[in-house]
């Protein structure tokens, strides 16, 4: 009830403070920095990993599960999720509350030379991407059409839209996801194969040689996958 009778006998004075704090509200409105996205500083990083022509099952046992061995040396790392599609992986690493995000990432870029030594030829270096405001996707484009096949469609998004988004101010240039890579499966005969006095290395070395094909070999069913670099003959 105090403030209640000191108002009352000072209202010159509560009416001249009403008006001095709805000036300074108006004031800090108007002068107060807005950022859409703002700098959050989560202690989290994203490894993706594209490689054409490889199932989930692939995908999981010939590129994930080297990375998530290899991510565990890591310094202040508290988990590791991982999800593997049909041609692309991708990993979040969640570490501890006042970890150094900057040497985190150091390590984590080394670690994935390591794990590289261990994958298959032709494993290209992935995304390393810190979780900010400013990584979150504003907006996505999707491509569909009735007359164009998935190849067209994929190298219309690759490069001819892709390249545009780089001369917008502050946009990165975004990857692109979908299509259908050019993929060969080949399916060796164990006895022709053996009449002929061949071996399955030699047939994979061929393939493997540069210009060629990027190889996978599943030797336990004699079944090999190949994907071909775009623009390359087969």
């Amino acid at each position: 009830m105090w403030l209640v009778h000191a108002a009352l006998r000072r209202p010159i004075t509560v009416l001249v403070g009403v008006i001095a704090i709805a000036l300074c509200s108006i004031l800090a409105i108007l002068r107060m920095p807005v950022d859409i996205f703002p700098n959050l500083n989560l202690p989290v990083i994203y490894v993706a990993q594209p490689y054409g022509g490889m199932s989930p099952a692939q995908m999981e046992g010939y590129l994930t599960y080297y990375y998530e061995s290899n991510f565990l040396y890591i310094a202040g790392l508290q988990s590791v999720e991982s999800k593997s599609v049909e041609n692309f992986a991708l990993l979040k690493l969640s570490f501890l509350p006042g970890t150094d995000m900057n040497q985190a990432l150091s390590q984590t870029v080394a670690y994935i030379e390591r794990a590289h030594a261990y994958m298959p030829a032709g494993t290209v270096p992935p995304f390393v991407l810190r979780f900010d405001a400013g990584t979150v996707p504003v907006g996505y484009v999707v491509f569909s059409s009735k007359a164009r096949s998935v190849d067209q469609l994929q190298d219309l998004a690759l490069n001819r839209v892709r390249p545009l988004f780089t001369t917008l101010p502050g946009v990165s240039s975004p990857a692109t996801f979908g299509g259908s890579s050019r993929t060969i499966v080949i399916h060796v005969d164990r006895d022709k194969l053996n009449s002929y006095r061949f071996r399955i290395l030699p047939i994979c070395r061929y393939a493997q040689a540069p210009g060629r094909l990027f190889l996978c070999v599943m030797l336990a069913g004699w079944r090999m996958a190949a994907t071909s670099p775009r623009g390359t003959p087969w």
